[in-house]
């Protein structure tokens, strides 16, 4: 917060063809000392977050942003003194929540690495890197990413845990703060099925327990039925409320908009939530998703479709990232070649000795891996590929457990308990009393003295954490 303010007041801003809806109502002297102190966190998509949280869903593209943060922000507003601006009181309660929701998400990371990794060193540094992620920026600024992190990763590490309906309950709650929520279903469909083929392999299949089997089958079926629902129902019900208020002329607040706003409707062609006219081609579908069209028609989301020579900078700023999942990714599978060709659904010869091998490369990271991977494949092809860093970041734990992985495998610097002590410490656990060493802090402090992958990734945290904050808070295209 303090840096992006810093760098708010010394730097221009740069004038970006982005959404930036006119100033209402005269702005008082705390007014104008919050827009100083934070206005480097309403930039890019924040300003189509604040402008919800402020009038709603006023128009169709903002309907490519889901309601769950905004709505947050509009509850916590109601504490500040009405003196105020709207947008000021927004701003505010956007900075401090997602000061909370950060926090709380490195904590869940960190209850989730321990559950999967079985390592709590390897755990405690993937939370430390976490705090310095790449796409730090967009945990401060007014996106929806740090609530979506801490709701992801507790919804994960509940279902580690095996608090099924709490889990569900996160997930439910993710897919209202953004979409690529509705995947997480994935990771209740994986437990499941998991479940059920480790109880055929142990137990016996005889005749006589075939109608247990079966309704196991259909008990495990319906359950997973029931959550996938669960989850997806924020979704479905955005996607309705969307289809009344666009696809039912005379039923929005049209007559009641300020005429600045529609003034900017017209000049940049945005359609107005209940104005009489035609429909929304989107309307007549046979599903008729808001989400998808916006994407499509707004911002030209799609298969391949940002593959022009003129993207080779977001490219390249998405470079990094690919090749730290694509990594992961080959690491995983080059290690784990049979675990992933039965999908991790046959026990090894360790799990049924009852120690499966701990860490990264542990048979609990398969689904984390693919997940990961997945998101990747997706964002590369068909989404605008400079915002991965911040989509994996703020989605899968693979982003902060492959690093930990490296680092705590090739660092020498952490297999002791000091740089000149040459104890190693290569399987000693750090459970005990007392608070754990900040590894990263350590590193840092060690700069000439750890290895070049040690630098390399620390490097690519560091620099992507300084350039979001320059870059993003003036309007500079980091987004």
């Amino acid at each position: 917060l303090v840096f992006q303010a810093v760098f708010n007041l010394l730097l221009p801003d740069h004038s970006a063809d982005a959404f930036s809806p006119p100033r209402l109502g005269a702005p008082g002297p705390w007014d104008a000392l919050l827009e100083r102190l934070l206005g480097g966190l309403g930039r890019w998509d924040a300003e189509h977050f604040l402008f919800i949280a402020e009038r709603g869903y006023l128009f169709e593209h903002n309907c490519a942003f889901l309601p769950l943060f905004p709505l947050s922000l509009r509850a916590l507003a109601c504490v500040w003194p009405p003196q105020l601006q709207p947008r000021s009181r927004l701003l505010l309660s956007a900075a401090l929540l997602n000061a909370l929701l950060a926090v709380l998400a490195a904590a869940a990371l960190y209850g989730l690495g321990r559950a999967v990794l079985r390592r709590p060193r390897e755990a405690f540094l993937a939370a430390l890197l976490f705090s310095l992620s790449p796409a730090s920026v967009f945990m401060a600024a007014a996106y929806s990413e740090s609530m979506f992190a801490f709701l992801a990763f507790s919804a994960m590490w509940q279902l580690e845990k095996g608090q099924s309906w709490l889990s569900g309950l996160l997930f439910c709650l993710a897919s209202g703060a953004r979409a690529n929520g509705l995947v997480n279903a994935g990771f209740f469909l994986y437990s499941r099925g998991k479940r059920f083929a480790l109880q055929l392999q142990v137990g016996s299949a005889s005749v006589r327990k075939l109608p247990l089997m079966w309704k196991q089958v259909l008990s495990l079926a319906l359950s997973a039925a029931l959550m996938c629902a669960g989850i997806c129902l924020p979704f479905a019900l955005f996607q309705y409320y969307a289809y009344v208020r666009f696809c039912s002329p005379g039923t929005g607040p049209a007559q009641s908009v300020p005429e600045p706003l529609l003034q900017l409707a017209r000049d940049k062609g945005y359609r107005v939530a209940g104005m009489d006219g035609a429909k929304p081609p989107w309307c007549s579908q046979r599903f008729p998703l808001v989400y998808s069209y916006v994407q499509d028609t707004y911002w030209n989301v799609g298969f391949l479709r940002y593959f022009e020579f003129r993207q080779i900078p977001n490219f390249l700023l998405a470079l990094p990232v690919t090749l730290l999942g694509s990594w992961a990714a080959w690491t995983y599978v080059s290690t784990n070649p049979r675990h992933c060709l039965t999908l991790g659904l046959e026990r090894s010869k360790s799990e049924e000795k009852g120690k499966p091998r701990d860490g990264f490369c542990g048979p609990a990271a398969f689904v984390y891996v693919v997940h990961a991977t997945a998101l990747l494949a997706f964002g590369f092809s068909c989404m605008h590929v400079q915002v991965l860093t911040r989509f994996l970041g703020s989605s899968s734990p693979i982003l902060y457990w492959f690093p930990a992985h490296l680092l705590q495998e090739h660092e020498p610097l952490l297999w002791t308990d000091s740089p000149a002590s040459g104890k190693p410490l290569l399987r000693k656990s750090p459970c005990r009393k007392g608070t754990l060493d900040n590894l990263v802090l350590r590193l840092l402090l060690n700069w000439r003295l750890i290895t070049t992958l040690s630098k390399s990734i620390l490097g690519f945290f560091l620099c992507y954490w300084l350039l979001g904050l320059i870059l993003h808070c003036n309007f500079f295209p980091w987004t």
